[in-house]
């Protein structure tokens, strides 16, 4: 009886999100405290950004949804790592119909390819990529738009990360290429309170510029896979880079000393 009331209790903790609105557009959902996906609201239904941890996200995810007044039509996705495809084979069995969408190099990540491109730093992949049975219907680059959405080239944390910018409104939504639980910070910068995107980033110096990319976008609202969404980021945003700056010099003048 009390196994059966542990297991009870485990499965709504494991259900249980936060719904926070940033505007009438977009809608963060966090599980387990630091797990974020996002929905956007379009004028056919909402666009769900990332899925999550494996598991009893589906289904969570899809009630909020319906709670908004719209269903979910299409599945973005920042990048292949474990929190964010998690649960995309669960929402395409709820969801068939729904669009699922990833950047075509982390696609190979989906069905097991975890080989490097000639022209990528041969440096060793980091965090979970977990193989997916749901095939992408369509596969996105720089510049591509979905709805109001533009997607952006940020690599760094992995080869094919992608960040997305409403257009109507400049709300940045960027994946793990920034933080903000535990801190703000560049993916690959180590915060002691959250330390596991840093942990998961495959190649510092390119999640070095891509910060900088978003950046220069200005945008009006930072939201992250990993913290709070934050208001004007712009001066935090900076900070973070210099950070990251700074970390990068010293790793050199290590390496520069060994050598």
């Amino acid at each position: 009886m009390l196994v059966n009331k542990l297991k009870t209790l485990a499965e709504r903790i494991l259900q249980t999100m936060k719904v926070t609105a940033y505007s009438n557009n977009l809608f963060q959902l966090t599980h387990l405290g630091a797990i974020n996906c996002y929905l956007v609201r379009e004028d056919d239904g909402f666009t769900l950004i990332d899925t999550g941890w494996p598991g009893s996200q589906a289904q969570p995810i899809v009630q909020e949804a319906h709670k908004l007044g719209l269903p979910i039509v299409r599945i973005l996705l920042t990048h292949a790592h474990i929190d964010h495809v998690g649960s995309l084979d669960a929402l395409h069995d709820a969801l068939p119909d729904a669009q699922v969408a990833i950047s075509e190099r982390d696609a190979r990540f989906l069905s097991g390819d975890k080989s490097l491109d000639p022209s990528e730093p041969q440096v060793r992949l980091r965090g979970g990529y977990p193989v997916c049975k749901t095939k992408p219907t369509l596969l996105l680059h720089e510049g591509d738009r979905i709805g109001s959405l533009e997607a952006l080239a940020t690599p760094g944390h992995t080869p094919g990360h992608l960040a997305f910018l409403d257009t109507r409104d400049r709300a940045l939504i960027a994946g793990d290429a920034f933080q903000t639980q535990g801190g703000v910070a560049v993916s690959g910068t180590f915060e002691l309170l959250f330390p596991l995107p840093a942990l998961a980033t495959w190649h510092k110096g390119l999640a070095q510029e891509s910060a900088r990319k978003l950046l220069a976008l200005q945008p009006s609202v930072l939201a992250v896979g990993h913290g709070r969404m934050l208001s004007h980021p712009q001066a935090a945003m900076e900070r973070a880079i210099r950070v990251m700056e700074q970390s990068l010099v010293k790793e050199v003048r290590k390496q520069s000393h060994v050598a």
